[in-house]
């Protein structure tokens, strides 16, 4: 059997976060199993986060294509300066409240006029040098991975022009239901060009993957079809060596991008109103945010006497020196998006939460994904944003547990090793 594939995505190292993870670990144990992977990445990506650290687990057998890509965010982020406005994140674009007047125009011209994403402009050309790249190299079987989902385009594309390629679509987010398009001040021309080109992606795949059960039930209804699911993970060799040290202090840890759709707002205030009733929690609490955090969530933060003082934000930090940080931390921070499509939420950070062996405080749906993997796990909790109560209560008692050394007992995460998730990939890829 021809064991080669190949994997077409926009992130790849140097990219960092939890998004590039999930097909750099299945790179790497699909050629332990004996496989042998291409990946076509961008040459000269607009991404916020960058981790070199990550290239250590790219296979040094695996051919890595790097293509060019023309992408507007620079464009966006000069004319920014050009108005008067600090320097930006791509955080900031995502508003779901009040937006600037440059908001409103970049929100809207991005949803408007960048269908399905920024990245639209990649799809042609590398469509282009694929055909005859797939040919050479005697490729019969093709892997998409989006957002961005017009990398599915290029899958779509490819597709319809050799009838015999086979074609993997995963979805590590929904496509015409993600949350972030609510963003983007859509018009309901936009919103049916997504629809058209979703549909078109889940009909003409011949396999079509997504990480959470929730969205394997969304895909079905829109694409009429089975879908497959395999959860994001975690890497087993990357937690083999964390030591845990005993703290001076209570650390609570968030990890990854805050923005207005994940905000933890709720689990501050409690905070804030533990430490005005209890001068011991007061004294011994530390918050720190490791990652891309918007501007109007750390100005609050910043302009709150009392949040202040025992709060820190850290900008990005190599995951192998965040994999270190999970040994000296005592409570993990996990907010999901309060949208309709809530429930669907298990990002990747969350699998190496379960990993870390630290226990997890979730803000988000008590009926969705994470709060069953939480549940099963006994790795933590989960309350509504509303539960201003229990989210104090918990609080306090991971406050009281730290206090007297206990530890939390988990299991059943193995399950999500990327071992075990590469075994499932390699079952689909093997069927196709």
């Amino acid at each position: 059997m021809n064991k080669r594939v190949l994997i077409i995505t926009y992130y790849w190292p140097p990219s960092g976060g939890s998004g590039v993870q999930r097909w750099l670990k299945f790179v790497k144990y699909l050629v332990q199993e004996g496989w042998e992977p291409y990946v076509f990445t961008p040459e000269n990506p607009s991404f916020t986060i960058q981790d070199n650290s990550l290239g250590k687990d790219v296979p040094a057998s695996v051919e890595v294509i790097r293509f060019p890509i023309w992408e507007p965010y620079q464009l966006f982020f000069r004319v920014a300066s050009l108005t008067g406005r600090k320097k930006m994140e791509q955080t900031d674009f995502i508003s779901t409240g009040k937006k600037s007047f440059f908001q409103q125009i970049s929100s809207w011209i991005r949803g408007n006029f960048f269908i399905p994403d920024a990245r639209v402009f990649w799809v042609k050309p590398s469509v282009e040098y694929l055909r005859d790249f797939v040919h050479r190299n005697q490729i019969e079987k093709i892997i998409t991975t989006g957002p961005p989902h017009s990398v599915h385009l290029i899958g779509l594309k490819l597709k319809q022009s050799n009838k015999e390629l086979k074609w993997i679509a995963d979805f590590r987010d929904p496509w015409s239901e993600w949350d972030l398009l609510d963003t983007l001040s859509l018009s309901s021309f936009a919103r049916g060009r997504h629809k058209k080109m979703e549909k078109k992606v889940l009909t003409t795949a011949d396999e079509v993957i997504t990480i959470a059960p929730y969205h394997v039930d969304r895909f079905e209804i829109l694409g009429g079809r089975k879908v497959q699911l395999i959860t994001n993970g975690f890497d087993e060799d990357d937690f083999a060596n964390i030591v845990h040290t005993p703290t001076e202090k209570f650390i609570i840890r968030h990890v990854g991008v805050v923005d207005e759709l994940r905000d933890p707002q709720p689990v501050m205030e409690a905070i804030k109103e533990l430490c005005n009733a209890n001068s011991d929690f007061a004294q011994h609490v530390h918050v720190e945010f490791i990652g891309k955090v918007n501007s109007s969530f750390k100005n609050r933060v910043k302009e709150d006497v009392v949040l202040k003082s025992v709060t820190q934000f850290t900008d990005q930090m190599p995951h192998d020196q965040l994999l270190k940080v999970y040994g000296s931390t005592n409570l993990q921070l996990l907010v999901l998006a309060h949208t309709a499509i809530a429930p669907g939420n298990l990002p990747g950070k969350f699998f190496e939460y379960l990993a870390s062996g630290n226990p997890i405080l979730a803000i988000g749906p008590v009926q969705g994904d994470a709060a069953h993997v939480l549940h099963e796990s006994q790795a933590g909790v989960i309350h509504e944003r509303t539960d201003a109560t229990g989210i104090r209560k918990s609080l306090l008692s991971y406050y009281q547990d730290w206090k007297q050394g206990a530890t939390v007992s988990q299991k059943g995460a193995e399950k999500f090793t990327r071992k075990n998730l590469t075994q499932q990939l390699i079952q689909l890829l093997e069927k196709l």
